[in-house]
């Protein structure tokens, strides 16, 4: 039998039965729309998660105290508690290493900023002026600190939008104004670029940046530093700054090869890489979930045409009589159900496109549609309607011609 005839019979079966074909179809609907929606949420998060991390450094390396480190009587310290690392060491790394374009010794304070009768509860983060070039941060206006500024622990700082806001009347520019962080007076010199909110929903605008220093001697009157940010030359080097800069750190530190570290090094790259494969699997796991509907859709296909057989079984009988084969029996019923399941998986597709949408525009959720999922859907679809429509298409066919006729 022609293929064309196939289509043309397996169509008009479908039309005779509108309603049951449409209420066969629903289980696959429902099933590709879910997955293609649930993909769609899952590969958005992950876009956006990766994109907020590489907007605070692609490249960014994290070094701080480790917490592995004991005092007397075995007792663990936390991180911003240990005196590990010192200015030389970020001098060290900056002068040794072949891998990192930018290093920055780093020491924050919490406290309240005031400008007159305006007050607000912030984070101050001492640092040099290669932090700016490490977090790729761009000034609003004004200028930053320089090295001279740190060498004389200058009074001058750079805030962010948040405490412009909070602290400036609307349309009144910053720079060159005077407020004071827990009584002591800053001269702000600029103001950072909006950055909005990191991945674990802190806001990054609501920031005092000051030489290092400052904050070291003004505020909290220590010598150490808290931690060291530094900068690979590019994504794919993190892991080789990563070893150069523990290496000098050892040496520096004097620690023999059976020592721990005192120290951590962590990558931007390393977070990017836990938190997408996080994602990852929680795509796969909603996928999995939604795939259940299509699943029952199959069944719903599988019922559907051992019915169809049973209705059909006087025509079965009159045309394997006038000459039709059982492979042309076999192929009739196999046709109808991949139409049934190809149909409803279109209009998945469109189901699931639209809610991807629709959840982006109500709920703001970040969603991303690929490709690569629509032909999955409709992959699945062409082998869930010859899979679940094989065996009744297949009885159909071996059935006695004779005693298909004789059927009532």
């Amino acid at each position: 039998m022609k293929t064309y005839n196939l289509f043309r019979i397996a169509l008009k079966a479908l039309q005779r039965n509108k309603l049951r074909a449409f209420l066969t179809m629903l289980g696959i609907i429902i099933g590709v729309g879910s997955v293609i929606t649930m993909v769609a949420i899952g590969q958005g998060s992950k876009q956006s998660i990766r994109s907020q991390l590489s907007g605070m450094g692609s490249n960014m390396i994290n070094i701080r105290p480790s917490s592995n480190v004991t005092v007397g009587g075995g007792a663990r310290l936390g991180a911003s508690d240990l005196q590990t690392l010192r200015v030389e060491d970020a001098k060290a790394i900056q002068s040794k290493t072949h891998f990192v374009t930018a290093v920055s010794p780093a020491v924050n304070a919490s406290g309240q900023v005031i400008n007159d009768s305006q007050n607000w509860p912030t984070t101050i983060q001492g640092v040099s002026p290669g932090y700016l070039t490490i977090r790729e941060w761009k000034l609003k206006s004004g200028v930053s600190f320089t090295e001279t500024d740190v060498n004389a622990s200058a009074k001058v700082c750079l805030i962010g939008q948040t405490i412009v806001e909070n602290l400036f009347a609307a349309g009144e520019d910053p720079v060159g104004k005077i407020i004071r962080f827990n009584k002591i007076p800053f001269k702000v010199i600029g103001v950072l670029e909006e950055k909005g909110e990191n991945t674990f929903g802190q806001d990054q605008d609501d920031i005092m940046l000051a030489p290092y220093t400052s904050v070291q001697k003004r505020i909290l009157a220590i010598t150490h530093i808290q931690s060291i940010y530094a900068s690979a030359v590019n994504e794919q080097s993190s892991d080789t700054a990563t070893k150069e800069i523990s290496a000098i750190l050892r040496s520096n530190h004097k620690l023999q090869a059976g020592d721990e570290d005192d120290f951590s090094v962590r990558t931007q790259a390393e977070l990017i890489s836990t938190i997408s494969s996080t994602s990852e699997l929680l795509t796969v796991l909603l996928a999995a979930i939604a795939g259940i509907s299509l699943f029952v859709g199959g069944i719903g296909i599988m019922n559907i045409m051992y019915v169809s057989v049973t209705e059909r079984t006087r025509e079965i009988g009159l045309r394997m009589s006038i000459g039709a084969r059982g492979i042309d029996i076999l192929l009739q019923f196999l046709v109808e159900a991949v139409l049934i399941s190809i149909t409803g998986g279109l209009i998945g597709v469109l189901l699931g496109v639209s809610a991807a949408k629709l959840v982006s525009v109500f709920l703001s959720w970040p969603t991303l549609v690929s490709e690569s999922s629509i032909l999955l859907a409709f992959l699945v679809c062409a082998i869930t309607g010859v899979f679940f429509g094989y065996y009744p298409a297949q009885k159909a066919s071996r059935l006695d011609p004779i005693e298909a006729l004789r059927y009532e």
